[in-house]
């Protein structure tokens, strides 16, 4: 069913329900259903949902690690989160892995990105996403509790900047042809001002825990994903599409862990 734009905006909760029913599995959708028009803002609440989804990730890895190693814990942490997302994420990652590796001109790379069928570039970018991922976690999980709180400010803070590509770039595509059905709204002032501090709060704690070493790598390494994404995008398909956002968040998450290393 498509999703149309209303003039009128929804009530906050309503969207603040849709962004944790578009963002997770959870069946929140039998408690309450908001109105269509609410999805159009989810992006607006999208680092909140990285709190409840860097939560259980964390919250998995403490769990896991009372009976099993720190490596097999961080498996279960990573599929915890995945099974809470359904993979929506990776799949954006894969689809756009296989759009933008393929190469053509627009019409041809927003046509594979809205195949369904997963190809060579997005399986090896999946595969070496998470070499590189699961290898970070285990090289910083000499400090449980430290690792804990960074994959929640790590998640939240991602989000944020890609989220940044709403108000960066128009839609490529129309509200018929969306992949989901929905085009975003761009966000208002108090909105944006609001989800920077879903964003930015749970870093910067983080960053004070660790007594803000490397604090300028951590927080700017992203941001220098973001924006060769974005160049990136606005140069092949002039615009960006909810898989580019589920990309943008991976990658500049796993820039945020490269950064903690470095």
């Amino acid at each position: 069913m498509q999703i149309s734009l209303n003039t009128s905006k929804p009530k906050w909760y309503d969207r603040l329900w849709a962004a944790f029913i578009f963002f997770t599995r959870l069946p929140l959708w039998r408690i309450h259903q908001p109105p269509k028009e609410a999805y159009t803002s989810v992006v607006e609440f999208w680092p909140l949902a990285g709190w409840l989804t860097g939560g259980v990730m964390a919250g998995t890895l403490w769990i896991a690690n009372r009976w099993f190693s720190i490596e097999i814990s961080i498996i279960f942490a990573i599929i915890a989160r995945l099974l809470l997302t359904g993979a929506l994420h990776e799949d954006g990652l894969a689809d756009f892995l296989d759009g933008f590796g393929a190469g053509g001109d627009r019409e041809r790379i927003l046509g594979i990105m809205k195949d369904s069928h997963i190809g060579t570039y997005g399986v090896l970018g999946l595969i070496f996403y998470y070499l590189i991922f699961y290898n970070i976690l285990v090289r910083i999980s000499n400090d449980l509790y430290m690792m804990m709180f960074f994959m929640v400010a790590a998640d939240s803070y991602s989000k944020m900047l890609a989220g940044q590509i709403v108000q960066f770039l128009p839609y490529a595509r129309n509200e018929e042809t969306a992949k989901s059905g929905v085009v975003y709204r761009k966000f208002s002032t108090p909105s944006a001002i609001f989800y920077f501090l879903q964003g930015i709060l749970p870093m910067l704690g983080i960053l004070y825990l660790n007594n803000f070493f490397g604090w300028h790598t951590i927080i700017f390494g992203p941001c220098f994903t973001l924006f060769f994404l974005y160049y990136l995008m606005a140069h092949k398909i002039g615009g960006y599409t909810g898989d580019c956002c589920g990309a943008l968040f991976l990658l500049c998450e796993l820039t945020c862990y490269v950064m903690a290393i470095v």
